[in-house]
């Protein structure tokens, strides 16, 4: 039975299948449809989407802000806050995005009987939601993912934040250090729930358990081990450190090597500092991957390094879901202690942790982890446990299914275009 239905907000979605852009929007939407919800995406197109179209059972519409398609470069590729720093031009075009989505909006709100909004950051999603809903009245709920309130400084921004924060009828967020950063920008929001993004715990397939043998026989050095980084290629993920730790750790262990998995802008000097420092041996780069295969690189390594730092911006590792999938597989984890990583990763419990920008506490830390059995046994059973009674995306979509359920159930009669008997009978 259907438990209502939900129209989705967001700044950045899968633009076609098998994309791994925040694949956790739509493992999100998929998880609740699992539990009973409808839920509709409303998300900024993109050069190469389809303006409508159902990836994965979730229904996904695409509003166009300017014109021609390749002009839309606020979004996607990294994120919003990425391409504005990339590209400063890109701010004159934040006024077409938040009147294409307000508008896009409330049209959706008016036609589709919803029962509630769900905004996946900030701005301009929370923002957009809230005025929306002064015209067609609505429970709101923002979810907060990091870097949405640690980055866009500024009075003016925090102004937008704290009114935007403040009106929803819900705020959540995914760690401790986003909650923190929450409370100091917007004191006295109506409701915080903690809930995390959570990752899939299901063993590997087939398919994927013969990918790992493969990627482990192609990049392994003898005895290794091989290091493994997931990201993005941008300076605050700390690549720099890894390649640093991993040419010290050659000059008595050259078997070594890291292999790097993502795209971003700091590839190709990621690139020649890793031959510099060590020669094409030392490191490869694997570039991006499919979705489906991140397991199978979890599977093959020996150890996951996450060695993220904080950003001038203000930015911070407000989660780190590629570090949960590594613990999920059973894979040692090395990270730094940086924002909401000391949530899941603790030290000498469910890992190892180390201070930022100090390559040569990452190579300690694999040593210890390659040569102390008991060590490595001991994080990482915790690590798993720790990952499926906290982090799955079961336990994410119940506790976000539970919210919205209450908030429907106690909001004001008229609230939306779904008539309150009618919610109650279909829950």
């Amino acid at each position: 039975m259907q438990k209502g239905r939900i129209l989705c907000l967001t700044s950045n979605f899968p633009r076609w299948a098998a994309d791994a852009t925040t694949p956790f929007v739509l493992h999100l939407a998929q998880d609740l449809q699992a539990l009973g919800w409808q839920v509709d995406v409303l998300a900024p197109h993109a050069s190469g989407a389809q303006r409508a179209e159902v990836i994965d059972g979730v229904r996904v519409e695409r509003f166009r802000y300017l014109w021609p398609a390749c002009q839309q470069t606020v979004c996607y590729q990294g994120g919003a806050l990425v391409n504005l720093r990339r590209n400063p031009l890109n701010k004159l075009k934040l006024p077409a995005l938040v009147a294409a989505q307000i508008l896009t909006t409330v049209h959706r709100l008016r036609k589709g009987h919803y029962d509630l909004m769900h905004s996946h950051w900030i701005l301009p999603q929370g923002f957009t939601g809230m005025l929306a809903r002064r015209i067609q009245p609505i429970p709101h709920v923002l979810t907060v993912h990091g870097g949405d309130i640690f980055g866009l400084k500024g009075e003016l921004m925090a102004g937008f934040k704290r009114v935007s924060l403040r009106d929803a009828d819900a705020v959540t967020v995914n760690s401790s250090a986003t909650a923190q950063a929450v409370h100091r920008v917007a004191p006295g929001v109506r409701r915080m729930a903690r809930i995390p993004m959570g990752v899939s715990v299901r063993p590997l397939d087939a398919r994927q358990i013969a990918l790992a043998s493969q990627i482990r026989a192609r990049h392994r050095l003898g005895t290794g081990p091989l290091l493994l980084f997931i990201g993005r290629l941008v300076g605050e993920k700390g690549v720099e450190d890894l390649l640093l730790a991993t040419h010290r750790l050659r000059q008595h262990r050259p078997g070594v090597r890291t292999l790097i998995v993502g795209e971003g802008p700091e590839r190709a000097a990621l690139e020649q500092l890793a031959t510099r420092l060590g020669g094409p041996g030392m490191a490869t780069f694997d570039g991006w991957v499919e979705p489906a295969d991140i397991p199978a690189y979890l599977h093959a390594a020996d150890i996951f390094i996450a060695p993220s730092r904080s950003a001038a911006d203000g930015w911070i590792e407000a989660q780190g879901l590629t570090i949960l999938e590594a613990m999920a597989a059973k894979t040692p984890v090395i990270a730094t202690r940086n924002g909401g990583i000391i949530d899941a990763v603790q030290d000498e419990a469910t890992g190892l942790l180390v201070d930022e920008r100090a390559p040569e506490q990452i190579a300690t830390a694999v040593e210890r982890v390659v040569y102390d059995a008991n060590l490595r046994q001991r994080i990482t059973a915790n690590a798993v446990m720790c990952v499926q009674s906290r982090f799955s995306r079961e336990s994410s979509a119940t506790a976000f299914s539970e919210l919205f359920a209450q908030l429907i159930e106690q909001r004001p009669p008229g609230w939306s275009g779904r008539p309150r008997r009618t919610q109650r009978r279909s829950q």
